[in-house]
């Protein structure tokens, strides 16, 4: 169930949004323990099938300025497509900016890669976590519209995980392989064989 310092959220909005997908409803969260504002985008209802869900973190370089040094910008898009298909889902973009180290150290982090670290190593050599997000408050948003039964487009079994203790039961979970190319193949192997997520690169 959902930890006590989470149970309250703020809405701050929920508006129509048009993409070149297709158009969703998006409501945007403030989040008063870790006081970041996050949004949900989504579509449909539970009522009519199980919700394909995205929990997706910030990546300003791959998802605005179409970097490829990581795959975060094509899942996106994948994902956002996919749940248009499906007609019930939603996308949960948390502000987790370089695995939850902010926009600067990831600039770091890079620089490292630049010089033959890999993903994690960069960050361990920073001082810093492998991977520092959470996705306790991805279950307050979802619940907020009634998703409490998903299926999840993840190749990180730690989402299901994390959901699952949060009082979000993931039915099944359905792999998303988009955007593997020469610049973030070893991005993506550091990701399989480091950090658990299951992946075939």
């Amino acid at each position: 169930m959902l930890s006590k310092k989470h149970e309250t959220s703020i809405i701050e909005s929920d508006a129509t949004l048009p993409t070149k997908f297709g158009t969703f409803r998006i409501r945007a969260f403030h989040d008063p323990v870790l006081d970041k504002e996050h949004a949900l985008l989504y579509i449909g209802d539970a009522n009519t099938s199980t919700p394909l869900v995205r929990v997706h973190s910030e990546c300003l370089t791959g998802d605005a300025f179409g970097s490829l040094r990581c795959d975060c910008g094509p899942q996106l898009e994948a994902a956002m497509q996919a749940i248009q298909e499906k007609g019930s889902g939603a996308i949960v973009y948390m502000r987790q900016e370089g695995r939850g180290i902010g926009l600067y150290a990831k600039m770091q982090a890079y620089a490292l890669q630049d010089q033959g670290y890999d993903t994690l190593d960069a960050n361990l050599a920073l001082g810093l976590p492998g991977d520092a997000r959470t996705y306790e408050f991805a279950s307050t948003m979802l619940s907020s519209i009634g998703f409490t039964e998903v299926d999840l487009l993840t190749n990180n079994p730690d989402k299901s995980t994390q959901l699952t203790d949060n009082g979000i039961e993931v039915k099944s979970r359905v792999p998303i392989v988009v955007g593997t190319c020469e610049y973030n193949r070893s991005y993506l192997r550091t990701k399989a064989a480091r950090m658990g997520h299951l992946l075939k690169v």
